[in-house]
């Protein structure tokens, strides 16, 4: 699972680099959060498309799914690519799916908090309703919970052990250092970080963030360039029982 990833850098750094990663740690599905990785804000069918080409089988997004006007074309015929599942009834797109490869069948979901975040329904009521729905297919699932405050995502962890493989945040862009596997058997990690310019506030030119924090002016901000990293967890799942075995932090260079 791949942290947010920024603009043209983060989309560099899977070009450069997941093959390769794909290769060496034996991966058998690759899920990212691709709701920056249109110049920072959305996506765009072609952009999701090059990151299939790169190896991702499964993109979700998070509350800047729709910022750019371009993923209303393709979102509803789409099944890889995922918009929060706690939206509204009569939004476009799907907010989980099943992947199959090789005979494995692993479901994503993507999930929206609510806290500094848009009204949207209740994540831990309708996350109940639709975990039923899919262990009816699979129990192999894995949720990213795209979240601002670390309480919530931590309570979301508590909330699905060992009804889900994983519970992985993001959102934030910052990494956190608290990956574990929870009693029952759920791989949980509250930040997974992003995947493009580090040189940077968040992925953003710091220039353009620090104008905003110390003027209070408005400032557009665009994404940086410098010192690319990729931002990820590998997580070995037992493919009978769903549980999670082991989750890894992945935090790679890529370029200068």
């Amino acid at each position: 699972m791949i942290g947010d990833i920024i603009g043209e850098p983060g989309r560099k750094a899977l070009f450069l680099s997941l093959s390769g990663l794909i290769q060496e740690k034996n991966i058998n599905f690759v899920i990212a959060n691709g709701e920056n990785a249109a110049g920072g804000f959305g996506i765009t069918g072609n952009i999701a498309g090059k990151l299939y080409s790169y190896g991702v089988d499964c993109i979700t997004t998070g509350n800047h799914v729709w910022r750019n006007k371009e993923v209303f074309k393709i979102i509803d015929g789409n099944s890889r690519l995922l918009r929060p599942v706690n939206y509204p009834d009569g939004t476009p797109g799907r907010g989980w799916s099943v992947i199959e490869k090789s005979g494995v069948k692993l479901a994503v979901m993507s999930l929206l908090g609510r806290i500094y975040m848009e009204a949207v329904e209740n994540p831990f009521k309708i996350v109940n309703k639709e975990i039923s729905r899919i262990q009816k297919i699979t129990k192999n699932i894995i949720v990213d919970f795209h979240g601002e405050a670390t309480s919530e995502k931590v309570a979301m962890g508590w909330h699905l052990d060992g009804r889900v493989s994983a519970v992985v945040g993001t959102h934030t862009h910052v990494q956190t250092a608290d990956e574990r596997i929870l009693p029952e058997g759920t791989a949980y990690i509250t930040d997974i970080g992003m995947t493009g310019p580090f040189d940077s506030v968040i992925g953003m030119r710091k220039e353009n963030a620090l104008r905003k924090f110390t003027t209070l002016l408005p400032s557009k901000f665009t994404v940086a360039e410098n010192d690319i990293r990729l931002n990820a967890v590998l997580i070995a799942i037992d493919g009978a029982t769903g549980k999670a075995q082991t989750i890894e932090r992945i935090n790679t260079k890529v370029l200068e």
